[in-house]
């Protein structure tokens, strides 16, 4: 049995996100493809994601120091612990499907925050004497994402850091098996709003076949 990760960032549900309607379909085939794996849906919006601030920094280094975690402060305690949690999470799961609108060329903040919890030497990478190696090779993962416009190609193309920095993350992590599925042009294109979702969730529904 596998656990995936479904890991939505966007305030709305899918009766008004593109992102979340072609997730949440993409979720139902893959259930239905592998009735065994466990879905868990991590809701960044509705999650506890400490920002990594003075608090977590005095926290980290009174822990590398030699100091034991109940000498922490109740703050330090709270906040470093849970970013501890949220990494142990992902590192035990097999499969990852990240779920965004693009935002002003990139993705909500929350998604940041949470993958700034993820980029933990010696959970998801290490430090080598060859440079940084990831620590993640076994496992896959895809970026469900909505853009307005048109990035997949043409001169907006290279306008569009979500997906890429999402992309290299991935990498850095050794994950080499990751992929993206775009729903685009809808707000360009209006009056092909709905065959637009329609085209990106049957391609969601072939993807989720094999993923």
């Amino acid at each position: 049995m596998a656990t995936v990760l479904y890991i939505t960032a966007h305030p709305h549900d899918e009766t008004t996100s593109y992102s979340l309607a072609v997730g949440s379909e993409f979720v139902k085939a893959y259930r239905e493809a592998n009735p065994n794996d466990e879905v868990v849906h991590i809701d960044l919006y509705r999650t506890n994601i400490p920002h990594i601030d003075a608090d977590v920094f005095s926290g980290w280094g009174k822990l590398q120091t030699g100091s034991e975690f109940n000498q922490l402060s109740d703050v330090e305690r709270a906040k470093v612990s849970r970013l501890a949690e949220l990494t142990d999470q992902f590192v035990a799961a097999d499969k990852y499907v990240f779920v965004t609108p693009m935002w002003n060329f990139s993705f909500p903040p929350v998604m940041k925050a949470y993958i700034d919890s993820l980029c933990v030497a010696g959970k998801t990478f290490k430090y080598t004497e060859q440079g940084p190696v990831g620590l993640l090779p076994d496992k896959k993962a895809l970026h469900i994402q909505a853009r307005g416009g048109i990035y997949s190609e043409g001169p907006a193309a290279q306008m569009e850091m979500g997906h890429r920095y999402i992309s290299t993350i991935m990498q850095f992590f050794g994950i080499n098996e990751f992929e993206g599925l775009f729903v685009e042009g809808h707000n360009q294109f209006p009056d092909k709003a709905e065959e637009i979702k329609q085209e990106a969730i049957s391609r969601a529904k072939d993807l989720a076949a094999k993923f």
